[in-house]
């Protein structure tokens, strides 16, 4: 690596910068209807223990995530709520305890957000978690290889931390737009 370029700082910043100035301030206020709120029938999401239709209810609390395996083609519609839960558990969570020493995480022992603002507030440990690990691996872990815990293994850190970045970024992005969407469709202010 060039020993001139900070590649780690680089690579944080990398969603850093998006998180600071483009999508923090844009999740203020979410409130639980738009949380929930679905804009077409039969949308995947996070719901009440029981009250799910999907072929696969997973989480450990009073609210489960929607699935199924393998995916419908065309995959379902999803709500902010499915998109937070997807991004918390299956980004963040699941990455910072196979890499970073964070508890063990899934889809079906997670205790998903009942609330906006409890799935804000899991979102920001995550990301806290995740950051820290990140800084932690300094120049020196990037390059090494991810390990089994990983679909490809013998990729280096460095990829997976801008796959996770384009991850966060391209759904955070999709919660942003359902906002908006939510917002002229219901007369709705901010």
């Amino acid at each position: 690596m060039d020993a001139e370029l900070d590649w780690n700082r680089t690579l944080r910043e990398q969603w850093e910068f998006h998180w600071n100035h483009q999508l923090r301030a844009r999740l203020d206020g979410l409130t639980d209807d738009e949380y929930f709120w679905s804009p077409v029938p039969d949308a995947w999401s996070v719901r009440p223990r029981g009250s799910s239709t999907a072929p696969v209810q997973a989480g450990a609390g009073n609210f489960t995530i929607d699935y199924a395996f393998p995916t419908p083609v065309p995959a379902p519609f999803t709500t902010i709520a499915w998109r937070l839960g997807h991004v918390i558990v299956g980004v963040l969570a699941g990455r910072n305890a196979a890499h970073f020493g964070a508890p063990a995480a899934s889809y079906e022992s997670w205790e998903y957000a009942g609330s906006a603002a409890t799935a804000l507030a899991q979102l920001e440990a995550q990301l806290y978690v995740w950051l820290t690990g990140v800084r932690g691996l300094g120049e020196a872990g990037l390059p090494v290889p991810v390990g089994q815990k990983e679909p490809y293994p013998e990729a280096p850190m460095a990829d997976l931390v801008l796959h996770i970045h384009r991850e966060l970024i391209h759904h955070l992005s999709e919660v942003c737009l359902l906002r908006d969407l939510y917002l002229h469709m219901n007369g709705a202010t901010r």
